[in-house]
């Protein structure tokens, strides 16, 4: 990031480091006020005290009006569903459905579970998605931004290749509990992309992009592909709240390996690996979490479709890479980390915030680029409003700063 922003960013950190410090302080030392959340602030007293049972489901709407790199002005909804069963110690589950369109013409429609049924005992995980989209490509690995030192009037937009394609996506994974949060499991896994346009290419006056020589030299059609395959999963989750945690951690290791169906894929297999640990910092107050966030995505073994190749952004939540648009940073072999302090701003945990880090590497084995050779830097900030105390589902607003890049982001529950 340039001077302005980083001097910008100090700022900032440390206005809320500061005011955190003071409304702590303030907090500790006067009587713990009551939880609020947002609808609570618009509903009208009662005026006899009518002791409501602790609810086990939140269903939630929120209209999204929004801007982002990858898809320009956007509008549509996004729902989520959360619940748990009836015993004390049921975890939770969620939902989400959300279908947008974009000012580029895309149509975006997600649908996403991470479901705990039968007391726990078996765990649910889907990524579906329907999208009519466009995106630009940049190449393979975390060098394309160059080193800060050097060209400070880098413009990222030179290295856009802008593509448009349908992509039709169904990853779902089943896991049964075989120790107290230890599961093992199975998946299946689909991704589907066609109509693939490549707007810069050019083949007859010798114009050629990443996408299609990628395509070439691996011998995929470069109009549509199509990858299919099964996973083992291995899984432990001891999170005490899986929309927002304070404590706890989760590990999950998929390997999937795409068989060659038809002649025109190959075998291939990928490694995912990921890890996420919350750590509470305050005895008198959980809303201050040290959390830290590790993924790493590998082909293993043969090779996969351009497209398809572990890519920032394109998680389950499309949440990694904050800072950089989706698609920005693409490789063989992917590393992500990130890292968030949750802390609270309002005594009555209505409002509070984070400070957040975040680290990409991505290698290209063609230009003999190895993973963490480059590794490129983003941070942020974040304002949380509690819309569900039940289930502590917070309106997340996010704000990241990358090298050349910036973005703003909506969403409800937390980044992981």
């Amino acid at each position: 990031m340039d001077k302005r922003h980083f001097l910008s960013f100090s700022f900032l950190l440390f206005v809320f480091s500061q005011y955190n410090v003071i409304a702590q302080t303030t907090a500790d030392s006067i009587k713990a006020c009551p939880v609020k959340s947002l609808p609570e602030l618009f509903k009208k007293k009662d005026s006899v005290l009518v002791f409501k049972p602790k609810k086990n489901n939140f269903f939630l709407v929120i209209p999204i009006i929004g801007s982002q790199p990858a898809t320009g002005f956007s509008y549509g909804f996004v729902t989520q569903y959360t619940f748990k069963g009836k015993k004390a110690d049921d975890k939770y589950s969620s939902v989400n459905l959300g279908a947008i369109y974009t000012e580029k013409k895309q149509l975006l429609i997600n649908v996403k579970n991470s479901v705990m049924v039968n007391h726990n005992s078996i765990f649910l995980s889907g990524d579906w998605r329907f999208y009519i989209f466009s995106q630009p490509n940049f190449g393979l690995g975390t060098d394309i931004i160059p080193p800060s030192n050097r060209y400070d009037d880098f413009d990222l937009n030179i290295l856009k290749e802008p593509m448009d394609y349908n992509y039709l996506k169904f990853h779902q994974t089943a896991s049964w509990e075989v120790k107290n949060n230890y599961y093992v499991g199975a998946g299946v896994h689909l991704d589907w992309y066609t109509t693939i346009t490549d707007k810069n290419l050019n083949v007859a006056a010798g114009q050629f992009t990443n996408h299609y020589n990628y395509s070439k030299k691996y011998d995929y059609n470069e109009n549509e592909y199509f990858v299919n395959g099964l996973s083992l999963n291995l899984l432990y989750d001891s999170r005490d709240n899986q929309i927002n945690t304070n404590r706890g951690m989760f590990a999950n290791i998929n390997y999937r390996y795409n068989p060659a169906i038809t002649k025109s894929q190959h075998a291939s297999s990928v490694l995912f690996m990921e890890y996420r640990c919350f750590l509470p910092l305050s005895k008198k107050n959980e809303q201050h979490v040290f959390s830290l966030w590790a993924t790493g995505q590998l082909v293993t073994t043969g090779n996969v479709p351009y497209l398809n190749l572990p890519s920032v952004g394109w998680d389950q939540r499309s949440r990694s890479g904050k800072g950089y648009t989706q698609g920005l940073f693409r490789g063989q072999k992917m590393v992500y980390l990130e890292t968030e302090y949750r802390f609270p701003i309002t005594c009555n945990q209505l409002i509070s915030g984070t400070v957040f880090a975040n680290f990409t590497s991505a290698s290209d084995k063609d230009r003999e680029i190895r993973l963490f050779q480059y590794v490129q830097p983003a941070a942020g900030l974040g304002l949380r409003i509690l819309i569900d105390k039940a289930t502590r589902t917070n309106l997340v607003f996010n704000y990241a700063l990358g090298r050349h890049s910036k973005a703003f982001y909506l969403n409800a529950g937390e980044s992981f």
